[in-house]
């Protein structure tokens, strides 16, 4: 892992009970749904870093097996105990090592909620690897990531002003604190970086997290996956032109693929 911090914070109490308290799919999420739906009732399904069960609520009846692993072992145990009634399989795992899994086993693989962006960068490479060994050749691997062109945006203070003065203050409040907890991190040197380790906003700043640019997500993608496809986190749509207004502004994006 990145630090220590990352994975305490995945198992404190009050973390588990908000994830376990989650239902709804995000936009690009339920895009995927309806890309997949057709298909989905004949694929066994690997959902990684399920975390308190939000994404089984819809696919697990959707699909022809299911089961949902979490390196956490306290959102396992919320997992089964939120679904205690209904018999899913729920395991703790490493997405870095996937023993337990037989090569070819998925149809379809999901990594949702940027569990992925809180491992190191190599880490982050072998997870790739692993879902490729795991899933079926044909297959569907689906997940999310921190969009570094998006936290560029972040750190300039010229983008934090608004109409709205109370909107201006709150924003220049949250750069204030950006910058603050990542002191040797400067706006121009972003500009240089393929991908990066911030630690952002979420749960209080408690977490160290990796954001990539999509074209080096899509580079660390070429050799185990193709047919790439990128949407936004906002609204569920297609991005195809990287250069467009979502793929500079969405704080995370979704890619769907195809395993090779």
């Amino acid at each position: 892992m990145i630090n220590q911090q990352n994975q305490k914070t995945y198992a404190a109490p009050s973390i588990v009970r908000h994830y376990a308290a989650l239902s709804k799919l995000q936009p690009a999420e339920q895009t995927i749904f309806n890309v997949l739906q057709e298909r989905l009732s004949d694929m066994q399904m690997l959902d990684i870093g399920v975390g308190g069960g939000r994404t089984t609520l819809h696919f697990a009846e959707a699909t022809s097996g299911y089961i949902g692993i979490d390196q956490s072992a306290e959102m396992i145990a919320a997992c089964q105990q939120r679904f205690a009634s209904e018999n899913r399989a729920f395991a703790c795992c490493d997405a870095r090592a996937m023993s337990q899994f037989a090569e070819n086993t998925f149809d379809f693989i999901l990594f949702s909620f940027n569990g992925i962006d809180y491992v190191s960068h190599a880490d982050r490479l072998r997870i790739l690897q692993e879902v490729c060994r795991v899933g079926k050749p044909g297959g569907y691997f689906c997940f999310s990531s921190h969009n570094l062109q998006a936290m560029e945006r972040e750190f300039d203070w010229r983008n934090q002003f608004s109409c709205n003065p109370i909107t201006a203050y709150s924003n220049l409040v949250m750069l204030l604190l950006l910058r603050g907890f990542n002191r040797t991190i400067r706006p121009k040197q972003l500009n240089a970086l393929t991908h990066a380790v911030i630690r952002d906003e979420s749960h209080n700043f408690r977490l160290q997290t990796y954001y990539v640019r999509p074209q080096e997500q899509l580079r660390q993608l070429a050799a185990d996956f193709k047919d790439v496809k990128i949407y936004s986190w906002s609204n569920g749509l297609e991005i195809t032109d990287l250069d467009a207004d979502n793929a500079n502004s969405d704080l995370w994006l979704y890619y769907l693929c195809v395993i090779r």
